[in-house]
C-alpha cells in the first residue's frame, strides 16, 4: 500500500521538479518522503502511483496529502505465479502520502510547517528527495542548488521540533523523580539526547541500548526516524555516471556520517517508464542500461528500511506476499495463516532478504 503527498512537475522543456512524498506500509507503518519545497515531489509520486497529483513551479501546490498505493516489486513472487498458476497473485502494498514542502521556519509555523510536522511525526520512515540537478527553468525557494543545504534545512526544523519534545519529556521526568528515583537513568538519558540535538546532529546518530531504545520508542522523535536520501538527478546523469555528479557525492558523505542511505533517482527518466508496458519498460531500460528502474529500488529499499520482509505462500487459489518483521521465525509466520480457506493447497516459503 502505498501514500504519496507532493512530487513534482514536468515543463515544456522535459525539465521536472521533485518535492516531499510520504508512504505507509500494509501493516501500518508509514515512510514519509519529504523534501525541500519545489524540489519535484509531486512528480515522483505520479510516476510511482499514477495518481494525478497537483503539480507547479511555485511553493506549497500541495496542500492536503495525496494519498498512492503500490504493490512492492517481487521478481520471487512472480516466479512462483509462472510455477502455481494460481487464480490470484497478491503482492505486499505500501502507501505513500506526498505532503505539501518544508521551508526554513516551519517548526515555528512557517510555510504549512505544522501541518507538515504533525504528518511526518506519525510516520515510521522517510524517504527525503533531494534535488541533485541544475536546470534554470525550474525555481529553486533559495534560488540557487545546494543538496546540503537543503537536507540541513529540514532536519534542522525537525530537529527543533524535537528538541522542544525532548524538553517537555525532561520536565515530567524531573517532576516525577521526586517520587520515584529510578527515573534517574532516563533522565540522564533524555538530557544526552537534548544535547546531541543541540549540536544539530538526529537522534538517530546517537548509540542506545536496548532498554535506552525502549524508552527512545515511546518518546517518538522525528529525528530518530530512519532515512534513505532520493537523490534527483538529472535524465543523462546515469549514462554519463552517477559517480561523476558531485551534488550525489556531497549527499552520499553526509549520509555517512548518520548511517543513511543514498538512492539516485532521476523522476523524468521514472515519469516516461510509468507510462510504458512491461514489454517498451524493459527495453527502455536495457536502453539506459539499468535493471529495474529507480522506483522499484527506491520501494525496495524502503520496505527494507523499516525492517520488513515478505512471507511468500503458494498455491492454485492464491501466490501471495505477507508483510512480516525481518527476524520472526517462519512456525510464528506460519501461525497467521493456517486459518486460511484452503490453506491446506498451499505452501509456505519463508523468505529473507
Amino acid at each position: 500500500m502505498i501514500e504519496f503527498k507532493n512530487v513534482s512537475k514536468v515543463y515544456d522543456n522535459g525539465s521536472v521538479a521533485l518535492d516531499d512524498v510520504c508512504l505507509t506500509i500494509n501493516d501500518g507503518e508509514f515512510v514519509l518522503v519529504c523534501g525541500h519545497s519545489g524540489a519535484g515531489k509531486s512528480t515522483l509520486f505520479n510516476a510511482i502511483t499514477q495518481a494525478g497529483a497537483e503539480s507547479a513551479n511555485y511553493p506549497f501546490c500541495t496542500i492536503e496529502p495525496n494519498v498512492g498505493i503500490v504493490d512492492v516489486p517481487d521478481e520471487r513472487l512472480d516466479k512462483l505465479a509462472e510455477m502455481y498458476h494460481p487464480k490470484k497473485v497478491t503482492h505486499a502494498y505500501i502507501e505513500f502520502v506526498d505532503i505539501a514542502g518544508l521551508v526554513k521556519g516551519a517548526s515555528k509555523g512557517e510555510g504549512l510547517g505544522n501541518k507538515f510536522l504533525s504528518h511526518i511525526r506519525e510516520v515510521d520512515a522517510i524517504v527525503h528527495v533531494v534535488r541533485c540537478f541544475e536546470d534554470a527553468n525550474i525555481t529553486h525557494v533559495d534560488g540557487s542548488i545546494d543538496p546540503i543545504r537543503d537536507i540541513e534545512t529540514i532536519s534542522l526544523e525537525l530537529i527543533f521540533s524535537d528538541i522542544e519534545m525532548i524538553e517537555r519529556r525532561i520536565d515530567r521526568t524531573k517532576k516525577a523523580m521526586k517520587g520515584d528515583k529510578s527515573l534517574a537513568t532516563e533522565l540522564a538519558l533524555l538530557e544526552r539526547v537534548k544535547a546531541t540535538l543541540e549540536e544539530g546532529l538526529p537522534a538517530r546518530s546517537i548509540e542506545y541500548t536496548d532498554d535506552e531504545m525502549t524508552i527512545m520508542k515511546e518518546i517518538s522523535l522525528i529525528s530518530m526516524k530512519p532515512v534513505i536520501y532520493a537523490a534527483n538527478v538529472a535524465e543523462d546523469d546515469f549514462s554519463k555516471g552517477i559517480e561523476n555528479n558531485e551534488f550525489v557525492n556531497r549527499v552520499k558523505e553526509l549520509a555517512a556520517k548518520e548511517g543513511s542511505q543514498v538512492m539516485p533517482v532521476s523522476a523524468r527518466i521514472e515519469e516516461e517508464i510509468s507510462q510504458l508496458d512491461g514489454d517498451e519498460k524493459a527495453m527502455f531500460l536495457e536502453e539506459l542500461n539499468m535493471s529495474e528502474s529507480g522506483l522499484d529500488r527506491l520501494i525496495k529499499a524502503s520496505y527494507t528500511l523499516l525492517g520488513l520482509i515478505s512471507y511468500l505462500t503458494a498455491g492454485e487459489p492464491e501466490v501471495r506476499a505477507w508483510t512480516i518483521t525481518k527476524g520472526t521465525k517462519a512456525p510464528q509466520a506460519a501461525g497467521t495463516f493456517f486459518k486460511m480457506k484452503n490453506m491446506k493447497k498451499m505452501k509456505l516459503y519463508a523468505v529473507i532478504s
